[in-house]
């Protein structure tokens, strides 16, 4: 069992006793956010719902995977899945060891309504990469000094460096989703930065990066489904903010949001990629397939990368 799984378990165990629920003791020692039933409006119908239920309704278990008009009605075959990714994986080093040797640099961003898998899509392409050459960036709330920077200053500290691939697990894109449906930033913020956000990827296409920009989508009880899964295990409820759990009752609002970044600032030089997430596996393969596709590495194995599944993969 991994160091980390020991560590949460040493803290949940405590509260696993006979007619307890675990959450109930964990709830006060590690600050797990209140959840209140939520009304929400699914295909024209009203529904509540209630994360601390254990039980999860039928609405929600039976409609997860057709969810948001999802191609497959199964998941992928997890010996498929580890089949396409050890080989792509073996492509992924071959994309490494050209990175260093031409000094070409990647810049991919993740993002993506919560629990749309965008961590888990950014660790299935790390996996077996030199983590000094392939970095990923997930940056906390600004600090007061950050507050009162240029808007973009923050996140190119971070960009690559000569040889280096760089994964962004949410990015400046924080001000055109979650900011604004919040509140967190004014509609003029909000403005501003859709007017300055294709000027700046501009510039980034003109200093010669590789720029991938990555929307995951998942169907509104897919997210229900996962949130519910974190909610009631103790290995995964770390994953669950007060910011998601408000989230739920503003699935509109972010559609809203997102539809005006993807008018705003998707573009011949910084296009979007909008991949369907529903099943994690699929998400992940075709994610690896669009970037290796488009990076002209040597040793190149097009048929071990294989083509990127367009009913899943597509732009706004």
């Amino acid at each position: 069992m991994p160091v980390g799984n020991r560590l949460m378990r040493s803290f949940v165990e405590p509260y696993r006793v006979e007619g307890s629920n675990w959450k109930e003791g964990a709830e006060k020692s590690m600050n797990i956010p209140d959840a209140p039933v939520v009304e929400l409006e699914i295909d024209g119908q009203k529904r509540k719902f209630d994360l601390d239920d254990p039980l999860l309704p039928d609405w929600v278990a039976d409609n997860t995977l057709s969810s948001e008009d999802y191609p497959y009605d199964k998941k992928l075959k997890k010996k498929h899945y580890k089949k396409a990714l050890e080989d792509l994986h073996e492509e992924l080093v071959k994309a490494q060891y050209w990175l260093q040797e031409s000094g070409q640099r990647v810049l991919a961003l993740f993002e993506g309504r919560d629990a749309a898998g965008k961590g888990g899509t950014i660790n299935a392409i790390r996996e077996n990469l030199n983590p000094r050459i392939v970095r990923t960036v997930a940056l906390p709330k600004p600090s007061d000094t950050e507050q009162g920077q240029w808007y973009f200053q923050r996140y190119i500290t971070h960009f690559p460096t000569s040889g280096e691939m760089v994964l962004f697990d949410r990015s400046w894109y924080n001000r055109a989703g979650v900011e604004p449906v919040m509140g967190f930033c004014t509609p003029k913020q909000h403005e501003k930065f859709l007017e300055e956000v294709p000027e700046f990827e501009r510039l980034i296409e003109r200093e010669g990066i590789h720029f991938f920009k990555f929307w995951l989508t998942i169907g509104q009880e897919m997210q229900l489904k996962r949130f519910h899964d974190r909610r009631h295990d103790p290995m995964k409820v770390w994953k669950l903010s007060p910011i998601d759990i408000k989230a739920l009752q503003k699935w509109n609002e972010y559609g809203e949001a997102r539809d005006t970044m993807f008018e705003r600032t998707h573009s011949a030089y910084a296009p979007w990629t909008v991949v369907g997430s529903n099943d994690k596996r699929r998400a992940r393969i075709n994610v690896i397939r669009l970037l290796l596709n488009s990076l002209d590495y040597d040793g190149k194995d097009k048929e071990k990368i294989g083509e990127v599944d367009k009913a899943i993969v597509s732009n706004p």
